[in-house]
């Protein structure tokens, strides 16, 4: 029987990945750095999770070791790996998890791709439940737990496969879609691409791998870029007329549960969506779902009962629950332009005043956008900072969640900076009062407050 390892199994593509092999029948086992619900939700699915990254888990047998890009080359266990391969190079491949997903998408008819800088996981997420409402079965894995499954993967019986597509170290160069959604093309990790020229020349490559005779969708702000496209190209719009998908006649939901909105396509109204989630994100993200799946010849009625059934994946305004009167959302938006649409949605929900605590995510983000998120989070009433969230990188001690507190305060807004979470709570706990909102926001560990506080209930 095959085997298969992943270092860093617990990362939420690896995770959908290892579970996708093991349920066709592959041996899987992992490892990752420390024990989590994840690791915990693997091995209770029968794949071992090695906690601690050390050679001794790299073993003469496996056929397949996968790695991601946040793995460095240092780390004990790619080493072994390397060795390994090294040394049995008929037996042994060792290649980063965008090889193994692009070789599983050639495996499909049809594959759907969802790239942007934004709106991946919620795009995706909600295609996933049209297709499901439509039955047409496909195999999904995507950056985010659908609520409605409990899982961020599902194995399908059908030509369709629905996934995210990275762009980052121009991993979504390896997936060879038949249907591509490009949501957005922003400045995002520039520690890599360095310019947003650069990101675009790699956003067109991704259309020019696609397969012949493809559909790509994307917003109007970027037609010009695709406009050398020779599959089918539809642009999307909230605003715009000249779009091929637009919207009209929006309407928000009494206590900001969400949002209804007719779809207009080329100037013919296709009916009416509702969509139960707040913020016109995720209206915008709701119109490109609904424009590959009409490509795919499904019908509108099936687009309307896929996004009324679609419930936020976990960390996309996810409710968590209310103390003391306190509503909390956990929100995984660490780019200031995913903050502003979280704020912005945050004042369509009935609340007094609006707490946030923000986890910075990477150095190199943060010091590159250091006013952008200065001007995102003053939309919020009262903002706590948490110490930047490393991830893939090392401290370059030019950069501090300081500069962030200093720029708001400049600005009037209400900032705090702890260097601990147990502070951030107790502050919390002392200042909110009943009917404010608190958002809990990065894609660190930030959510863990919330869960916290919940937990005094």
């Amino acid at each position: 029987m095959n085997k298969i390892h992943f270092i860093g199994i617990c990362g939420i593509s690896m995770s959908s990945l290892a579970q996708i092999l093991h349920e066709q029948g592959w041996t899987v086992t992992g490892s990752d750095l420390r024990e989590s619900e994840t690791s915990r939700h693997l091995e209770a699915a029968g794949i071992p999770v090695a906690i601690g990254q050390v050679a001794e888990n790299i073993k003469p047998d496996m056929e397949l070791i996968v790695y991601t890009a946040a793995v460095h080359e240092d780390n004990p266990e790619l080493i072994a790996a390397r060795a390994l391969e090294a040394r049995c190079p008929e037996q042994t491949r060792v290649i980063e998890r965008s090889v193994l997903l692009g070789e599983m998408i050639d495996n499909y008819e049809i594959p759907i791709g969802i790239a942007g800088t934004h709106g991946k996981t919620s795009t995706s997420s909600m295609l996933s439940y049209i297709f499901m409402e439509a039955e047409a079965d496909p195999t999904v894995t995507i950056g985010g737990i659908l609520r409605n499954f409990g899982t961020n993967f599902h194995i399908g019986h059908s030509p369709y496969i629905i996934y995210e597509a990275c762009e980052y170290s121009d991993s979504f160069l390896e997936f060879r879609g038949k249907v591509n959604i490009i949501t957005n093309i922003e400045a995002e990790h520039l520690d890599y691409f360095g310019t947003l020229e650069n990101i675009k020349k790699s956003f067109h490559k991704f259309s020019e791998i696609m397969r012949p005779a493809g559909v790509l969708i994307t917003g109007i702000e970027n037609a010009l870029l695709f406009s050398d496209y020779e599959g089918t190209l539809y642009t999307v719009s909230l605003d715009d007329p000249e779009a091929d998908y637009t919207c009209a006649n929006v309407i928000h939901h009494e206590h900001g549960l969400g949002s209804s909105f007719d779809l207009i396509f080329r100037g013919t109204n296709l009916g009416t969506l509702d969509v139960y989630v707040p913020g016109m994100h995720y209206i915008y993200d709701a119109m490109c779902a609904a424009a590959a799946a009409l490509s795919q010849g499904i019908s509108f009625e099936h687009v309307q009962k896929g996004l009324a059934s679609y419930k936020t994946t976990k960390k996309r305004f996810e409710y968590k629950g209310t103390w003391n009167g306190v509503t909390m959302i956990d929100d995984y938006a660490h780019h200031p332009s995913e903050i502003k649409a979280t704020l912005l949605a945050a004042k369509e929900v009935e609340h007094k005043e609006l707490y946030v605590a923000f986890q910075p995510h990477l150095y190199s983000r943060t010091k590159a956008f250091l006013p952008d998120f200065v001007k995102a989070l003053s939309l919020a009433d009262h903002v706590v900072l948490a110490d930047i969230y490393a991830a893939r990188e090392k401290d370059t001690h030019d950069i501090h969640s300081l500069d962030i507190a200093r720029g708001l305060t400049e600005l009037g807004c209400d900032c705090h900076y702890f260097p601990t979470f147990e502070e951030i709570e107790k502050f919390l706990l002392k200042n909110v009062s009943p009917g404010d909102l608190l958002i809990t926001m990065g894609a660190g560990t930030i959510s863990t407050i919330a869960d916290s506080i919940l937990q005094k209930n």
